[in-house]
């Protein structure tokens, strides 16, 4: 950023629905596991009261400083700089018991997106970086720096969703790459759209693919992404509520797979005359389908356009 110029706000994505599932009583404990600037927070604090609290986790340090700084003397806010999938270990160390809600938003940040030198868009030419915690694991030119062309096209396949071309962006990729040329946001963006012809694109820029795909390998973005999900649901309280937002179908459907397996009772065959699994739902689904930004919320936030929400209502046990 130049001089006098302004950083990035991040607005929080379907914001009032986060709050109307959540539907957060006075003196309840919400953990905001993505905490970021704290949008979500703030708007939780209004709901929650002077006895209220909010747990917030965030991998991105910097992101963190700036959450913290905005709550700096609320007592009511503690913050841990961890991976959101630690959440069990972090309850126990916040000795909180079993929390009334738990909010995650998996996406990518304003201030993460814009953030100068963080190297996650392709706006801007900048080192190759992508990490969430900058204090830790290989920066994304040294990930790919790493990679065979057999690997790397895997990658653009499973996490980026790239279909035919995944092959001839890795080779355009690796061609750069022993060339000297892949260093920055915008060399890595060069190689992706040649390797796309202008007949094959569609409305999103021929890189985004290839970005997100790189993103998530770097920052192992969907391991364990299941086990947090279900961890997550069954550690609120009975009649508390699990809400999660996901930015890219890879994700919602990890999210949507696991919650829906906690919400079925007998897997038996259908055939066998009475149940011999034992297994109980354990979470109730109070929505049919993810809720989707409306059109005015995507016209104000072009981010927003990919979200999708789904929640869980923790049962009682059997």
């Amino acid at each position: 950023m130049t001089g006098g110029e302004e950083p990035p706000v991040h607005r929080p994505v379907l914001l009032a629905e986060v709050l109307a599932h959540l539907d957060p009583q006075p003196g309840a404990v919400i953990v905001d596991c993505t905490f970021g600037g704290g949008g979500h927070a703030a708007a939780l604090l209004e709901r929650l009261g002077p006895a209220g609290r909010i747990l917030g986790i965030d991998r991105d340090a910097e992101a963190l400083a700036a959450g913290a700084a905005r709550f700096r003397g609320d007592a009511r806010v503690s913050l841990f700089h961890r991976d959101y999938r630690e959440l069990l270990a972090i309850l126990a160390e916040a000795d909180c018991g079993s929390p009334d809600g738990v909010v995650a938003d998996l996406g990518v940040s304003t201030q993460q997106l814009l953030g100068a030198g963080r190297g996650f868009s392709f706006r801007r030419d900048e080192p190759l970086d992508m990490r969430m915690d900058r204090s830790t694991g290989l920066t994304a030119a040294e990930w790919i720096e790493r990679q065979d062309e057999r690997s790397l096209a895997r990658t653009l396949r499973e996490f980026g969703e790239e279909g035919p071309f995944a092959g001839r962006i890795a080779r355009n990729v690796i061609r750069r790459r022993e060339e000297g040329r892949m260093r920055t946001t915008g060399e890595l963006a060069a190689a992706a759209q040649e390797s796309i012809p202008v007949r094959a694109r569609g409305r999103i820029d021929p890189a985004t693919k290839t970005f997100q795909a790189i993103r998530i390998a770097v920052n192992d973005e969907v391991t364990g992404l299941e086990r947090f999900v279900e961890e997550a649901a069954l550690a609120v309280r009975p009649g508390g509520r699990l809400v999660i937002l996901t930015f890219h179908s890879l994700e919602d459907r990890a999210v949507k797979r696991t919650l829906r397996a906690l919400a079925t009772g007998c897997i038996c065959p259908p055939q066998l005359p009475t149940c011999g699994c034992g297994q109980q739902p354990r979470v109730r689904l109070p929505l049919r389908r993810a809720v989707r930004p409306s059109a005015e919320e995507v016209a104000s936030n072009p981010r927003s356009r990919s979200a999708k929400l789904r929640v869980a209502e923790r049962l009682e046990a059997a």
